[in-house]
């Protein structure tokens, strides 16, 4: 692997766990990740 590999590969990997951080965040505060109030939502994503 060069350089370039491992800064993509660095890249990848914090754009991924930026995400999972947000949707753990939004489900711990109650909020889904369609932004709505998971009191109202009948899709199954309320906080358990």
């Amino acid at each position: 692997m060069n350089i370039a590999d491992i800064i993509v590969l660095l890249v990848v990997i914090a754009v991924i766990g930026a995400a999972v951080w947000i949707i753990r965040r939004n489900k711990k505060n109650g909020t889904c990740s369609c932004g709505c109030d998971c009191s109202q939502c009948g899709q199954g994503c309320q906080k358990k």
